[in-house]
């Protein structure tokens, strides 16, 4: 259930709505606007119907109360504050509404020269780079590839942070390493193979740490938001969701990349859409007219793979974008964001 409070409503009043919503097991959420505020109830349907038996379009302060009818609550594009999208700040960069944030980086951290390299020549070119990505720890297919550095590789990250002061994000696989993890990383990426991966995103959701979320490779958009709700409950607020391509019966790409899904996120949810053109394409030539047409839909932002010689990447270096060629990327990434009202975030 949403309940709308009057604009004249009360501290008192706000109050005693919250705490009769809690009276019946169910959790408030409130999304307080330089207006409006908007508290949502948030449970199962017993909760529901316990909500709509109180009463509360009689409650003092109440404007109206209305329904959630999707079952990601806090997720749904409806509980948010005047309905307006979400602007998340992370590391002095904005995500959400009209500020566009290009996350760029290489797949895996290989080495502390490769790392910092890549994110010594974002600096010396001054290029409109929102954050940094590397993986430390890599999901892969067959279990004799190159899994990652680990905590060397968080060190590493941790240095280009130092140096740069590019806010990091990097994938987290095991809960095991969440702690080691959480000291270096501003977003935490969790990969399409962990979308549901329930255990994993609750104690995300108590961690607190921004989370980018990526779509799993045979999931449903309503599957996506459910899976970005186990996080939301928990209190973390800073969801990206990320639309990373799909699997599909075509076999001339990777994957099939969606991007229809980022204006159907956008009519669903208040939460920011993130764009990988990078493991939907496969192939390099065909990252770069993937990441234009993901801006020009609307994206609130894209998370590529760049790499100093992709020829001898240990990971992923066919889709690698060359470090040479980034600058003329970025600037036409830029070019098609302001197409759709939007502008890279550099803190």
């Amino acid at each position: 259930m949403m309940i709308v409070m009057k604009p004249s409503a009360t501290d008192g009043e706000i109050q005693n709505v919250i705490d009769r919503i809690t009276s019946t097991g169910a959790r408030p959420h409130v999304s307080a606007g330089e207006t409006l505020t908007v508290i949502g109830a948030i449970g199962d349907s017993e909760h529901d119907e316990r909500v709509a038996n109180l009463g509360l379009e009689e409650d003092p302060g109440v404007d109206r109360v209305m329904p959630i009818a999707k079952p990601y609550k806090l997720a749904s594009r409806q509980l948010a504050q005047g309905e307006e999208a979400s602007v998340f700040d992370i590391g002095g960069r904005k995500i959400g509404g009209n500020n566009f944030s290009l996350i760029a980086g290489p797949c895996t951290v290989e080495s502390r020269e490769q790392t910092l390299g890549t994110a010594d020549y974002f600096v010396e070119k001054g290029l409109a780079v929102s954050m940094f990505r590397g993986g430390a720890y890599k999901p892969r297919t067959g279990p004799y590839s190159f899994m990652g550095l680990g905590r060397d590789g968080l060190k590493i990250l941790q240095e280009a942070k130092d140096k740069t002061g590019y806010p990091i994000v990097t994938e987290l696989m095991d809960l095991r390493e969440l702690d080691a993890v959480l000291e270096v990383a501003d977003v935490i990426q969790i990969g399409a193979r962990n979308m549901q991966n329930y255990n994993l995103l609750t104690e995300l959701g108590k961690a607190g740490t921004p989370v980018l979320l990526k779509r799993g490779l045979s999931a449903t958009l309503d599957e996506f938001l459910l899976a970005a709700e186990y996080i939301l409950k928990e209190g973390n607020e800073k969801v990206l969701l990320c639309e990373r391509g799909i699997r599909t019966f075509e076999t001339g790409y990777r994957f099939t990349l969606d991007l229809l899904a980022v204006p159907v996120l956008k009519e669903r949810t208040h939460l920011p859409v993130i764009v990988d053109p990078s493991h939907a394409a496969g192939k390099r030539h065909l990252v770069e007219p993937m990441s234009l047409a993901a801006a020009a839909a609307g994206a609130d932002g894209i998370i590529v793979e760049v790499h100093p010689h992709p020829e001898e990447a240990v990971c992923d270096g066919p889709q690698a974008l060359r470090l040479s060629e980034f600058d003329q990327y970025v600037d036409k990434v830029a070019q098609a964001a302001l197409l759709a009202g939007k502008t890279i975030s550099v803190g």
